[in-house]
This record gives structure tokens, C-alpha cells and sequence, in this order.
């Protein structure tokens, strides 16, 4: 990981969960993590199955210029990739595993600015796997930040975190590239990823005690 709001809350996420898989989100204190509320997300699926914001940090809403409660996930994206990531988010909430992803936030034609996404799946009180907390960080402060909104992410590539291992935080491990569009014939999910580089690229995660 290479923000310091992301490490701050995988640790989070990690220290609520204990020994568990998942965290619960009635442990979630807004308090706790206050300085880094305006980055963070909660993304719920609904019981049509569609992925929405349910909450979104006002640093978030305003690089897109707009709020984006109630709105989809898989909106912000690249047209070509709306299914990829919403594919994606399922399958962190249906696998119970941490992602980091990495993307390109795209503001008018020409300029593209460096963020970075963990997406920490949340289980609910009837026991359900339909939540997520995440941040989305910007990695640098372009001049035309905050003037220019963002209209796309364009996706880069994936980090699946083991959270049974070693540390996430190491900066100089790959990750996964990921093509511009979708293959017709392989699966683009997270569970497709780690299919096809378990051996060398799936992230460790995890325990600090």
C-alpha cells in the first residue's frame, strides 16, 4: 500500500476483526478514525443485487464534483470495466478478502491522476457478508485538483491481501496488471485473479500480534 489513509484503515479493519474472518459493522466508531473520515466509503448490496454507495467522505464526493450516496459503484468507472468492478466488490463481500486497487482518476482528456482504493469487506447483524469499507486516495495534488472534477476511474491493477500472512504494507511487491477491457472468454473477477497468479501475486495481509 502506498497511502497512509489505506494502511490506516486495512489496520483498522484488522484490529476489529480479531480472529475472525470479517469484521461486524456495528464496530465501526466514526470516532475512531475521524481524521481520515473524509476518504473513506461504504458501499452496500442492495436486494436487487447492485452495489451502491452508501455512505461517501466529502473529499471523495468532491473530486468527483458531486455526492455520491445512493449512486453505484461501478459508475465512476470506464464504461468497459463497469462489470469488472462490480464483479470485483462481490466477490470481496462473497470471498471475505481484502483488495487494494490501483487506478487512474481521469479529468477532462488529458489528465490522469494517481489514486489508490482498498475495498474491506463487513459482515452485517444477520450474519451477511453485504458491506464494504474503503478509501479512495488520491497519490498526488496535481494544480488542477479541486478545481477540475474527475469524470472516470480507469482501473490498473489489483492487490488481493492474505490476511492469514505477513504484512500488506510492503511498497515494492507487484501487483496485478489488468487489461483496459474485459476478455471475452476469461473471468475477470477477484476469484479469476487469484486463479491465475495464486503462485506469485496474491498479497499478503494481516496479523500484527
Amino acid at each position: 500500500m502506498r497511502s497512509k489513509t489505506t494502511i490506516e484503515v486495512y489496520a483498522y479493519w484488522d484490529e476489529l476483526r480479531g480472529h475472525r474472518d470479517v469484521p461486524a459493522r456495528g464496530q465501526i466508531e466514526p470516532a475512531d478514525i475521524r481524521h481520515i473520515l473524509p476518504d473513506l466509503f461504504i458501499l452496500e448490496k442492495t436486494p436487487r443485487g447492485e452495489i451502491r454507495f452508501r455512505l461517501a467522505g466529502t473529499r471523495i464526493c468532491a473530486l468527483f464534483a458531486r455526492e455520491l450516496r445512493g449512486s453505484r459503484f461501478d459508475a465512476l468507472w470506464l464504461g468497459e470495466q463497469t462489470t469488472r468492478l462490480e464483479r470485483i466488490a462481490g466477490d470481496v463481500m462473497a470471498q471475505k478478502a481484502p483488495v487494494v486497487l490501483t487506478a487512474a482518476a481521469i479529468a477532462g482528456t488529458a489528465d490522469h491522476l494517481p489514486t489508490e482504493l482498498v475495498l474491506l469487506p463487513l459482515r452485517s447483524p444477520d450474519g451477511s457478508v453485504d458491506r464494504i469499507i474503503g478509501a479512495l486516495v488520491p497519490l498526488s495534488r496535481p494544480h488542477w485538483l479541486g478545481a477540475t472534477p474527475v469524470n472516470f476511474l480507469d482501473l490498473g491493477g489489483i492487490r488481493v491481501l492474505d490476511i492469514e500472512k505477513t504484512s500488506p504494507f510492503l511498497q515494492n511487491r507487484p501487483e496485478i496488471s489488468l487489461p483496459a477491457s474485459p476478455r471475452p472468454v476469461a473471468d475477470n473477477g477477484l476469484a479469476g485473479a487469484i486463479r491465475r497468479v495464486l503462485h506469485l501475486r496474491v498479497f499478503e495481509g494481516g496479523r500484527r500480534d
